[in-house]
């Protein structure tokens, strides 16, 4: 298993768990200031809970799009360097507001991923990984629009939910048709689904092309 600096395997009382240092932020076992990241409340968690090389490193600047209460996004915050949170719905930022205080290094953003130049003039140019987990219909087109902040080489990390693109397709049918639509703008290095941990999930590793 690759995984990134600052992401370590843990013994709790389940045995062990990956697990970042830092403050708790949503009521996670903590041992010796590691807190557990549990790949069922997490995709990304999962996506490396499953093996996948993501690219990412301690010290990234990231773009996390999806960032809901901030469960994932404060564990990527404890590894990476500045790392920008983009939130739609008010409820969850409030959260996210929380979360932030103890993460002098995550921004909050109340903003649409859909729309990437409301926030282009605070989020930075040539980041080194964006993370996306959005529940909307054109999950793609949300990853192409948000690719202008990657630098060349960045890394696109996402967790594509089939339910938001079509309730009723086959899941298989909808990420082939995603991953055809993200090859628009990336190339896709790797994919996974996200069983047992999400059903109907595809974690997606891609650069900029």
């Amino acid at each position: 298993m690759t995984l990134p600096e600052g992401v370590r395997r843990r013994e709790f009382d389940g045995g062990e768990e990956l697990a970042t240092r830092g403050e708790p932020a949503y009521g996670e076992p903590v041992v010796d200031g590691w807190r557990r990241w549990d790949p069922h409340r997490s995709k990304l968690g999962a996506t490396l809970e499953l093996g996948l090389d993501t690219g990412l490193s301690g010290g990234d600047r990231v773009l996390y799009l999806g960032a809901a209460n901030g469960t994932t996004v404060s564990h990527v915050a404890d590894f990476a360097g500045p790392t920008y949170a983009v939130e739609f719905a008010p409820r969850p930022t409030r959260d996210l507001l929380s979360v932030a205080e103890a993460r002098e290094n995550l921004f909050p953003l109340l903003k649409d991923a859909r729309k990437p130049e409301t926030y282009a003039h605070v989020v930075e140019s040539g980041l080194d990984a964006v993370v996306q987990d959005v529940a909307t219909r054109g999950q793609a087109d949300v990853a192409l629009a948000n690719r202008q902040f990657l630098r060349e080489d960045g890394r696109f990390v996402g967790a594509v939910k089939a339910r938001s693109e079509d309730v009723t397709a086959d899941p298989g049918d909808v990420f082939d048709d995603v991953l055809d639509a993200l090859r628009e703008g990336y190339e896709v290095l790797a994919t996974g689904r996200l069983e047992p941990y999400h059903d109907d999930h595809l974690a997606v590793v891609a650069t900029p092309r």
